[in-house]
Formats: structure tokens, C-alpha cells, sequence
């Protein structure tokens, strides 16, 4: 299948292209709206001019006897109203009964629906002889009964108009061919100098050594990328965290494998000695062995601790019954328990029985229990009792309270021994990898408690240590882990 990947885009690019696109867009609706505008302002002085000339003309309309309307145009303002290098002038004069009394006779009428009324000069656009003009026309009052109303008209070519309209226009816009390309080179000079910080500090991370995971300065940035280095900063804090964890956890594992490695050798040397006899062979064949099972069993925890660690990532969750994995992980760990001559038992709810699911992963689950069991057979003298118990809670809760005002109902897994217990002052410490409680003689790797806490962080859930017998002598240990109650029904699948 082919995979599409999306063009990577440049920042400065985007930057520079959302601010030119609108100016680019918005230069040609000022040009409409300059053009517009100059026709505008180019027809007044002209139509004032129409108006003056319409009134004077009927300023020549009378009245003679026997009532009759005349219209009398002296030759020099007849000649005047011709006279125009530019534009054709034209007038018509209409007596009160629409009778013809001077100029053109194909001279275009107002408009039909418009009744004759005396007040101000009108002004209409109009076609006369093929051609478009401007009309001015003004009804006037005779003084004949009736009161009719006579009818005078001017019209005049747009010649004028349109050059001085194009004089505007080229004022206005000229400049703009000028100012457009400066500002789209000022623009782009203001963003390559506003991108400049960018740039530097781009030039900071790459002069870094590998090994240089201290913070950025986040007050040489300007403002609108602090944020990104404060995030950056954040990210090298915990990558410098988690370096430093796994730098420790490979020294104490090389540690911690050392000594068995050391035992093997050793034993392995003694065997190959000369004049070793059989009981000396057996027992180094014994030592041999019992120093791969703990090297083995320390390379198991390391990799559960690991699979712990990762889980984290895409941690697969269904529903599971705490109950049938502890019981499960019991029955595993009775030889164990045996060769120690140790008591390991289970008891409270039963597989199945309502209260004792919980969402989660039922590798890891299994995994959690069976280092808390594992943990309490290595430091269990022999003679000693080991009790894995699953309990429905309802009482106390995890996490916030439901907004029902209710606690979260949980379900609890404790494993209690009859060993020498944790001083309460080691208590937090017991977490840490490769820990192990001081006075204690017990084959570990101290890695049990380790993961116990991983994985039940990844399933939200509580760990808690105390006395088992509060004011025995010893008063043993009990591991509590409280898990959120699923609220599925039982029986449902992946969630």
C-alpha cells in the first residue's frame, strides 16, 4: 500500500503567506472600489454643471398672448451649448401640453412611470442617438390656467466624465504598483529578521554536545516560543532523569550478576582442580547450580521489570478476576514453598464470586502477585505461614471521590508472612531496584517490590506495607494492593 506523506511546509512560508494573501486578495477590490469612487467624484462637478444650464434654460421659457408658451434662445447661448471640443451637448424644450417648442426632436423622454412634478432638476442616465449621456431635466410651472407643467431638458455626452474619471485613477493607482512590491519586500525583510530568534536558537541546540542535557535559556526567546522551550526544557529534564535511572539500574544489574557469575567461576575452577575427589565435585556441581537459579532468577526480574516499564506505552486491559490469577499463582508457587517447609495457603473470595474483577492486564496482574509471594517465601523462615488473600472492598476509596459523593469501590490483594517484617523507616525505600532490607540473609535480587509498584502504578492502583502482627515477635509483613473495581459485567471482553 502506498503511503502519502504530507509535504513538509516552511514556517517562514506560512508566516508569509497568510500575511501576503490578503494583501494580494484586497488590492484588486481597491482598485473596483477606486474606480467606482473616481466616476463618482469625476460626474459632479459636470452634473452641477447640467443643473445650472438646465434652470437657465428654463429661465427662457415665458409665456406670450394669447397664452401660449415660447421659448426664445439667443443665438450666442444657443452657439455656447454647442461648443465643446469633448462632449455633444444637447436640449429639448416641451411645451405644458408635451407640444414641441425648441431643440432635439428625437430627444429621449423621462421615464414612463415617473409622474411630471415641479421641484428640483432630475438627473437620469440615458442613450441619445447611439450614444450614452447624461440627462438634467426640470419641470416647470406655466402661468396659464390649468397650471400645466412644461418639460426642459439638457443632455451631454460622457466624454468628460470618463477622462477625468481614468485622471484619478491613474493618480491613485500608480503609486499603488510602486507601494505594492515595496511592501511585499518589507515584509518579507520584517519576517527573515522576526524569524531571526528562531534561527539561533536552532543554532544553540545543534552546537550542543550529546551529552549536554541542561536547560535552555528560556529569557533569550522571544515570548511566543517560550512556551516551546519551556516544553523542551521539561523533555530534557526527564530524558536526563531517565538516563540517570538507567545508568544506576545497569550498574546495580552488573552488580547484582556479578556475584553469581563470580560463584560460577569459582566453583568451576575448584572443579577442574586435580585430585578433586567426588563429594568436593558434587559439591561444587551443587553451588554451580544453585548460582545459575539465582543469576536466572535475577535476569527473569530484570526482564519483568522491563516488560513492566514498557507496558506502559499500550498496555492491553480486559476484564480479569483478581481471585483465579492469585489462586493460580499459589498453586504455581506450592513446590517452592515446600522445599522451604513453608505454610502457603489462599483464602477470602472465590473465583468467580461477585466483586473480585478489575480491569487490567492479566500477565502483568499475575506477574505483580507472584513477586509478593515469591518475595514472602525468600524471607519466611522455615516453619513460617504465607497467606494470599483476595477481599470485595466497598469502604475505602481510590483516587477522588465519584461525584455521587461515594467511594470508588475497590478490590484488595494482600499477602501476609510470618518473617522478620520491614522497619517502618525502610519502608519506602523497599521500592527502590535492587533494594533489600538490612539484617536479612534472604536470596534475592531485590527487584520483587520494584515491580510490584510498576505495575500496579500502570493500574492506578494503591501499595501499601505494614506489621502483619502488630506486637509479635517477629511481627511479619503484609503487602496490601488495591485495585479499582471494574464496573463492567463479568464476562466482558477486551476494553
Amino acid at each position: 500500500m502506498k503511503i502519502f506523506q504530507r509535504e513538509q511546509r516552511s514556517l517562514f512560508g506560512e508566516i508569509l503567506d497568510w500575511m501576503l494573501t490578503p494583501l494580494l486578495l484586497l488590492w484588486p477590490v481597491s482598485l473596483a472600489l477606486t474606480w467606482l469612487v473616481a466616476q463618482g467624484i469625476a460626474g459632479k462637478p459636470f452634473d452641477r454643471a447640467l443643473e445650472y444650464n438646465v434652470q437657465a434654460l428654463s429661465q427662457l421659457l415665458v409665456v406670450s398672448q394669447p397664452h401660449q408658451a415660447q421659448f426664445n434662445l439667443p443665438l450666442p447661448a444657443r452657439e455656447f451649448m454647442r461648443a465643446d471640443d469633448s462632449d455633444q451637448v444637447y436640449y429639448q424644450v416641451l411645451g405644458g401640453h408635451g407640444e414641441y417648442l425648441s431643440g432635439e426632436h428625437d430627444f429621449p423622454a423621462p421615464p414612463a412611470t415617473e409622474k411630471p412634478a415641479e421641484g428640483p432638476v432630475h438627473l437620469r442616465d440615458d442613450e441619445m442617438r447611439g450614444l450614452d449621456v447624461r440627462v438634467a431635466y426640470l419641470w416647470v410651472t406655466l402661468d396659464l390656467p390649468g397650471s400645466p407643467l412644461a418639460l426642459v431638458q439638457v443632455a451631454e455626452t460622457r466624454e468628460k466624465r470618463s477622462v477625468l474619471a481614468a485622471e484619478i485613477i491613474k493618480g491613485v493607482m500608480l503609486p499603488q504598483f510602486v507601494i505594492l512590491p515595496l511592501a511585499v519586500l518589507l515584509v518579507w525583510l520584517a519576517l527573515a529578521r522576526g524569524i531571526q530568534p528562531l534561527k539561533r536558537l536552532e543554532e544553540r541546540i545543534r552546537a550542543r554536545t550529546s551529552d549536554d542535557l541542561s536547560p535552555l535559556d528560556e529569557k533569550a526567546v522571544p515570548l511566543e516560543v517560550a512556551p516551546l522551550v519551556s516544553s523542551v526544557n521539561d523533555l530534557l529534564n526527564r530524558l536526563k532523569d531517565s538516563i540517570a535511572t538507567q545508568k544506576r539500574f545497569l550498574a546495580d544489574a552488573a552488580h547484582q550478576l556479578k556475584t553469581p557469575l563470580a560463584g560460577l567461576r569459582m566453583q568451576a575452577d575448584l572443579a577442574q582442580r586435580e585430585g578433586t575427589n567426588t563429594a568436593e565435585l558434587k559439591r561444587s556441581l551443587q553451588q554451580i547450580g544453585r548460582s545459575s537459579v539465582r543469576a536466572t532468577h535475577t535476569v527473569n526480574q530484570l526482564l519483568a521489570l522491563a516488560r513492566a516499564e514498557n507496558g506502559s506505552v499500550s498496555l492491553s486491559l480486559q476484564l480479569c478476576d483478581l481471585a483465579r490469577l492469585t489462586m493460580d499463582v499459589v498453586r504455581d508457587s506450592v513446590p517452592h514453598a515446600l522445599e522451604k517447609r513453608i505454610d502457603l495457603g489462599f483464602e477470602g473470595a472465590e473465583p468467580g464470586s461477585p466483586g473480585v474483577q478489575l480491569n487490567g492486564n492479566p500477565t502483568l496482574i499475575k506477574e505483580l502477585v507472584r513477586n509478593l509471594v515469591d518475595n514472602a517465601i525468600n524471607y519466611t523462615p522455615s516453619g513460617g505461614i504465607i497467606t494470599a488473600r483476595v477481599l470485595a472492598d466497598t469502604e475505602t476509596p481510590i483516587g477522588p471521590i465519584s461525584p455521587i459523593g461515594r467511594a470508588t469501590a475497590s478490590v484488595l490483594l494482600q499477602v501476609e508472612d510470618t518473617g522478620p517484617g520491614i522497619p517502618e523507616a525502610e519502608r519506602i525505600l523497599v521500592f527502590q531496584p535492587f533494594y533489600r532490607a538490612l539484617g536479612t540473609e534472604a536470596d534475592g535480587s531485590g527487584l520483587g517490590l520494584s515491580i510490584v509498584q510498576e505495575i500496579a502504578r500502570q493500574h492506578s492502583a494503591e501499595v501499601t506495607l505494614e506489621d502483619a502482627h502488630p506486637g509479635a515477635t517477629p511481627p511479619g509483613t503484609r503487602v496490601a494492593v488495591r485495585f479499582a473495581r471494574a464496573g463492567l459485567p463479568s464476562g466482558s471482553g477486551e476494553v
